[in-house]
């Protein structure tokens, strides 16, 4: 039996991307939303800022879980016998011609 594909493969690829975007900006907004809370609950202005770098923090985060699942998705390519011909270009080399 052959392996079957997801029908809808590009679209949970889009919307994966999407969801990303989606996730950097809530994580910020809950952040500077626990800040002010933190804020107005102990009076202290500081404490917003630390809500600010949390929320960075944790979208952050986010953006580093992708590049994980990213790289480990072309770890797998690398296997593919569909791109054994596929030459690594090093960043040096543009300026030559191929």
């Amino acid at each position: 039996m052959s392996e079957q594909k997801p029908k809808f493969r590009k679209l949970i690829s889009a919307a994966d991307q999407l969801s990303l975007g989606i996730s950097m900006v809530v994580a910020v907004i809950l952040g500077v939303g626990i800040g002010i809370w933190l804020k107005s609950m102990f009076g202290y202005g500081w404490l917003l800022w630390l809500g600010v770098f949390w929320g960075v923090a944790a979208a952050g985060l986010n953006v580093y879980k992708a590049y994980q699942k990213q790289k480990k998705e072309l770890d797998k390519l690398k296997d593919d016998p569909k791109y054994k011909d596929y030459k690594d270009y090093k960043d040096d080399e543009d300026d030559e011609k191929y």
